[in-house]
């Protein structure tokens, strides 16, 4: 029998920490996606993303959220791949941690990005499910290098870079929505990273990394 996760088989990855669940959301888990974003991410005014997505109005929030959820499928090759990782606390969706990489099996570099909703900030989950990333870039794709950024201003952002090892690796001005801002870039290898006291729980790896072509 031919099911989706045989034609897609980064559905079947999962990456389990003491407190999250970090999948690929499916179309069914993109409304509860939304939800979460509409409750609320950030200040108003304070926009910690290059493109203010979040600030859209409700009804549009939605749809552009799906299109990239599709878009990021539509055009994920070994060459150039994104997951999008839901985070799950039980039953609840928090909000998403994305990894990916362009010439992986050259460059052996990936690059991350997150948001939790308000009401789950503060807890040390931030810190967390980029541990969890982290850790199964390294140990399982057997990446050499990170990479993150963050407006120069975004402390929590910066502190939870600091908090795993990152170090910095320089400053850009760049386009920051309708705003000019200095983003600074922040690097992490296995020799630096400080890894947490508990153990990357994984499962479905090899079916992904063999459609990735990471070996």
């Amino acid at each position: 029998m031919t099911t989706l996760s045989s034609v897609w088989p980064l559905f079947d990855l999962r990456l389990a920490t003491p407190r999250l669940e970090l999948r690929p959301i499916t179309d069914d888990e993109i409304p509860s996606a939304v939800a979460a974003a509409r409750s609320g991410i950030h200040q108003a005014g304070r926009n910690p993303f290059s493109t203010p997505w979040a600030e859209l109005p409700a009804e549009e929030l939605g749809p552009n959220m799906a299109r990239w959820y599709w878009k990021c499928r539509a055009e994920c090759t070994p060459e150039s791949w994104t997951l999008l990782l839901g985070i799950w606390r039980g039953g609840e969706f928090l909000g998403c941690q994305d990894v990916g990489a362009k010439d992986f099996a050259t460059l052996r570099t990936v690059s991350t990005g997150s948001w939790l909703k308000q009401s789950a900030q503060g807890q040390g989950l931030g810190k967390e499910m980029r541990a969890a990333v982290a850790l199964y870039a390294f140990d399982w794709l057997g990446a050499d290098a990170a990479e993150s950024e963050a407006a120069a201003w975004n402390k929590a952002s910066l502190g939870v870079s600091r908090s795993l090892g990152y170090e910095l690796n320089g400053t850009t001005r760049e386009a920051w929505g309708t705003t000019v801002e200095t983003v600074q870039h922040v690097r992490l290898t296995p020799e630096t990273f400080k890894r947490p006291d508990w153990t990357l729980q994984v499962k479905g790896h090899e079916a992904a990394a063999a459609f990735l072509k990471v070996t």
